[in-house]
């Protein structure tokens, strides 16, 4: 991609040595690095990278598209009918708490608490890296599911069933841990182990993991913005001025080396095709533009309708459908609808996107708009839309960008746009579509926008806020999961709204 990248790595295959795994190993699903007589957080810390990028580039971003009403599924295929009749189980998207716990988690506590017993090298660089990936992931964790283990979790035998804490602690406490990380990636003791390419995120730049602990806990503030908590907000986000690192410049994207090649592809790519024959997975077949998101763009002259959706086989246009299981059978085939589109889906090797530039410059227009953050909040927000334009591959992408957001319309132009905070919100979800969007659904259950969002006529007529626990681990800790009804999806919003 046209985008600038703070990091991709090159030819990881290359090394060799014991301290160091290959490429293989950091896709190789099937090894566990958690045995402590056998791992080091330079084993662990790429396992733990490479699984955030595959539920975040997976099941994450796919849920986030239909449940803000970005896709839809055609009428010869009967796929997906639970994000459109809003059917939320204790075993709908029950991965994304599972897979967080039994591997992301662990293998990042592992890193987090790894000591060297002689004391010859320190690992403290492991340690900000392993903060700022937990608090980045917990966050959507807790956006999600609202009370989850925290203070009790990860211990492995030491206690099974652990406790649930509260939300709203537990997020308090992820700000601080993220003030800390940023401070100790420019202040590494001497003997500070360089995590250098076993960090498939930067490359071991800490500079550059500071700036995207900011980032993250920037979001988390910005988050808390309907909580009448104000005070605390200027206060934290004058702890990252302290710090003078700034936020992200780049896009965070991994790449560990991904190739065309079983369970070595992109992960977003790899969901919609198969390795090596390029054949398309059903999902590709299955996953289309609604009419929505179409016609929201095509009406508003935006460009990068070409880069997210492809024409329709059958006739060229770029065509959707509402989210429903009883379309016409003939004009709403997979051939007469718009797949997912070509910036989206390159090849097997692109990266995998963990934060765009642009959701972070729209995060900060929203934190100046809101009087959190001092700086210039229009030219923040334009910034943001070229930004997009630039990582969608738009040709002339800045000079388009100005000329759409000069539209005299609002929610595209500043100066048009009489709710700022609805506009930012607008232009965040359109630059999110098909990466991140599951930021999009909890930046819709914060603020209500977009503002006219449809909900599927199957749905019953009510927009999820949250996520219920998995049924696996209310067996298996019973005791200490909080009770739910499948109404409590609809109604048990998270703490901050």
């Amino acid at each position: 991609m046209k985008a600038k990248n703070i990091f991709k790595s090159t030819f990881i295959l290359l090394a060799t040595a014991l301290v160091s795994v290959s490429c293989d190993d950091y896709l190789d699903v099937n090894d566990n690095p958690n045995n402590p007589s056998i791992s080091t957080p330079s084993i662990t810390l790429p396992v733990a990278q490479q699984g955030l990028a595959q539920i975040n580039g997976t099941t994450m971003t796919y849920a986030g598209n239909y449940l803000v009403y970005n896709w839809a599924t055609p009428s010869n295929w009967s796929a997906n009918q639970d994000y459109f009749r809003y059917n939320i189980t204790t075993t709908f998207l029950s991965n994304i708490f599972e897979d967080s716990y039994a591997s992301i988690f662990k293998n990042l506590t592992y890193v987090e608490n790894y000591e060297d017993a002689s004391g010859a090298v320190d690992y403290t660089a492991y340690k900000v890296i392993s903060t700022t990936m937990k608090a980045y992931q917990y966050q959507y964790v807790v956006d999600l599911y609202g009370d989850v283990p925290y203070s009790e979790a990860n211990l492995r035998a030491e206690n099974q069933t652990p406790a649930y804490d509260d939300a709203e602690t537990i997020y308090k406490d992820l700000i601080d841990k993220l003030t800390q990380a940023a401070t100790q990636s420019q202040n590494l003791p001497d003997n500070a182990e360089d995590p250098g390419s076993q960090d498939i995120f930067f490359g071991g730049d800490m500079q550059s993991w500071g700036k995207f602990a900011n980032s993250i806990k920037l979001r988390m503030l910005v988050r808390l913005s309907n909580t009448g908590q104000d005070q605390y907000i200027k206060d934290q986000i004058a702890l990252i001025n302290q710090n003078g690192l700034g936020y992200i410049d780049s896009n965070v994207t991994v790449n560990p080396g991904y190739s065309d090649a079983l369970e070595k592809q992109s992960p977003f790519y790899g969901y919609f095709f198969q390795p090596s024959t390029g054949v398309q997975q059903d999902r590709n077949d299955y996953t289309v533009a609604t009419d929505y998101v179409i016609n929201y763009l095509n009406n508003t002259s935006d460009p990068r309708l070409e880069s997210l959706f492809k024409p329709a086989q059958n006739g060229g246009a770029y065509k959707g459908a509402p989210q429903s299981s009883s379309l016409p059978g003939t004009g709403f085939t997979n051939n007469d609808l718009s797949k997912v589109g070509p910036a989206l889906l390159q090849s097997s090797e692109q990266d995998q996107i963990i934060m765009l530039l642009s959701e972070s410059l729209f995060t900060q227009a929203e934190a100046v708009q809101r009087g959190y953050l001092s700086g210039d909040a229009q030219a923040l927000y334009e910034e943001a839309i070229e930004e997009s334009f630039v990582y969608l591959e738009v040709e002339d992408a800045i000079t388009e960008a100005q000329t759409y957001y000069s539209q005299a319309t609002p929610n595209i132009s500043w100066a048009a746009s009489t709710n700022k905070v609805e506009a930012i919100i607008t232009q965040k979800w359109l630059a999110l579509i098909g990466t991140s969007t599951i930021e999009s659904w909890i930046e819709l259950t914060r603020t209500g926008y977009p503002s006219n969002v449809p909900v599927p006529a199957e749905s019953g007529g009510t927009r999820p806020v949250r996520l219920l626990y998995p049924a696996s681990e209310v067996s298996r800790n019973s005791a200490n999961v909080p009770k739910q009804t499948k109404q409590d999806a609809f109604t048990q919003n998270p703490f901050w709204k």
